[in-house]
């Protein structure tokens, strides 16, 4: 009988292969930052609109905050349904590598420059805060999402 592989083993974040090398440094570093300011994050959360928020990251104090990762001019450029995700956070940003420019982000966003060891931020934001029903519905999405992401990692072959 083989031996039994713990549920607790570490594994490997999952990747669906839509995000490059790039986005992945970036999504490394931001969270990295997210944790170290006491934050849990998860990656790839679909909203309610059916758009997926790269980064959502969710504070002791219940503050949810979502990044935008765009790793190149023409990924920003892509991409121009942003201003959607002030309705499901507390905060948005886009992240980016050093060499992406920084001025071509919109001012009402934050703006956090990564790499696949950190991040720092060059603008703050803040949106205009959640109601409480909405605050709740994303807080129990977040939830959701972690504890899914949990379970594929544990048991990949559910078929889910």
């Amino acid at each position: 009988m083989p031996a039994a592989r713990s549920i607790l083993a570490p594994a490997e974040p999952p990747v669906d292969g839509r995000q490059s090398e790039r986005a992945l440094d970036i999504q490394r570093g931001v969270r990295r930052w997210l944790r170290a300011l006491g934050m849990s994050s998860i990656c790839e959360v679909t909203l309610r609109t059916g758009r997926r928020a790269d980064v959502m990251a969710l504070s002791e104090k219940g503050e949810i905050w979502i990044v935008e990762i765009k790793s190149s001019v023409a990924d920003f450029r892509a991409d121009r349904k942003w201003p959607g995700y002030c309705e499901f956070c507390d905060r948005f940003f886009f992240a980016t590598l050093g060499d992406v420019p920084a001025d071509i982000f919109p001012e009402e966003a934050g703006l956090l420059v990564a790499d696949a060891y950190g991040a720092e931020l060059l603008r703050d934001n803040s949106c205009a805060p959640l109601p409480p029903a909405r605050r709740k519905a994303v807080t129990l999405l977040f939830a959701r999402s972690a504890a899914n992401t949990l379970h594929t990692q544990a048991d990949p072959h559910t078929g889910f």
